[in-house]
């Protein structure tokens, strides 16, 4: 395959950290517009009159678009770059949320949702394989946790200045407002980041051939397709959390609805905490290894979803801040070192079609697992059998990265 280096002219004055930053805004417009269905979840069921199970919908589509679109973007990314997605990703998003602020019927809504996620998903692989290009493996686990940290930032800024301008004006002028920012966001970030000088970009205009083989290699990789089935439930896991957090502490736990916000947002002040921590324990103690951190949060998240199960109504918020603090430092906190393992188990080369890859296999456990969570609630009218949910797949996470150990362990040159 013919490959050309891009042009080091506007590269030259760029270094990794400074990249990392475009990256880094970039990420987090893009979740403080996609995530925001969860704070704002307890809103938009009041305003279209939805059920429980209704509003797992809601990130259920929007990772439908991320698993339509995951694959794709990877492998467009491989042959152009990150850069002209940045753009194009964020006018995706932005625009189809702003046109979903102006709908009133649910159906429409869930496939302007749906679309969104095209954009939403397509960010992921396109900012790994800049982290990939840019930052050594020694390096990567930090970059890519302070970059996956954008979600989880973008996330808890949406329950801080959305939650409450949006019970104060309503949640639709000011999503429409915030989508306009996210176009802002996207444009600067194209125009001032750059690929890496020594990035060998592949212009050979792709053929179905070459497209069917490139993702049938993916399918065969054991260890990408393992990771990737883990991923499913803990990501899934981690949006039942996003998504009826609020709704549980407003509902069950007596809070009022600005402090279930800011639960939310100490979740995902966990969670960015987690995103950037794990990344460093994996570079620093771990000597770069992914599987064992992954254990570790999978069995934190496991307690957590018990205790939370069982949390009574009228605890105090002092109390119920360390518990949620934690949960999200582990269930939130995994994305970093996930994106790590699935771009390091393959080829640099294809490291934006594997991440895509993963990513639409993980995206799975997002379109399934809430709404299972919210058909729950409906049915028992009590939370707690959705987190003991919660807590079953986190064990099944666990037998899978035991298959995962052994598959690598195998796949390991013999000394």
């Amino acid at each position: 395959m013919r490959t050309v280096a891009v042009s080091p002219t506007s590269a030259n004055m760029a270094s990794p950290w400074k990249m990392l930053l475009w990256l880094l805004m970039a990420q987090i417009m893009v979740a403080f517009i996609g995530r925001s269905l969860g704070p704002l979840g307890v809103l938009i069921e009041e305003d279209l009159s939805l059920s429980k199970a209704q509003v797992g919908l809601l990130p259920s589509a929007l990772f439908m678009g991320q698993a339509l679109a995951s694959i794709p973007a990877g492998f467009i990314t491989d042959r152009v770059g990150s850069r002209p997605l940045l753009l194009v990703l964020s006018l995706c998003l932005g625009t189809s949320f702003l046109i979903m602020t102006l709908q009133s019927a649910f159906g429409l809504v869930l496939l302007l949702v749906m679309i969104g996620g095209l954009g939403y998903g397509g960010m992921h692989p396109t900012t790994n394989r800049g982290i990939i290009y840019w930052f050594s493996q020694k390096q990567r686990g930090t970059a890519m946790g302070i970059k996956q940290m954008g979600i989880t930032f973008g996330s808890a800024l949406s329950a801080i200045l959305l939650l409450p301008l949006a019970a104060s004006y309503g949640w639709r002028p000011v999503v429409f407002i915030a989508c306009l920012g996210l176009v802002i966001i996207g444009l600067i970030a194209f125009l001032l980041y750059r690929d890496p000088s020594q990035q060998a970009v592949q212009k050979e205009k792709p053929t179905f051939r070459s497209v069917y083989s490139s993702i049938l290699s993916m399918v065969k990789n054991k260890a990408l397709l393992l990771i990737s089935f883990s991923a499913m439930g803990v990501n899934g896991s981690q949006m039942c959390l996003n998504t009826y957090l609020v709704l549980f502490a407003y509902e069950q736990l007596g809070l009022s609805i600005l402090l279930a916000g800011m639960l939310l947002v100490v979740s995902e002040v966990g969670g960015s905490l987690g995103r950037v921590g794990w990344g460093v324990i994996s570079d620093r103690l771990f000597d770069g290894k992914r599987l064992i951190i992954l254990v570790f949060i999978a069995c934190i998240t496991l307690v957590a979803s018990v205790v939370v199960a069982f949390i009574p109504a009228g605890t105090p918020f002092w109390l119920l801040v360390p518990i949620f603090l934690v949960f999200g430092f582990s269930v939130s906190g995994f994305n970093g070192i996930w994106m790590n393992l699935a771009s390091e188990l393959v080829p640099k080369e294809q490291a934006g079609l594997s991440s895509g890859f993963s990513i639409t296999l993980g995206s799975i456990g997002v379109i399934l697992i809430p709404p299972m969570f919210g058909v729950l609630v409906d049915q028992q009218q009590s939370y707690t059998f959705g987190w003991l949910l919660i807590s079953g797949i986190m064990v099944v996470v666990l037998l899978i990265l035991a298959s995962l150990y052994f598959v690598k362990k195998e796949n390991a040159p013999s000394n």
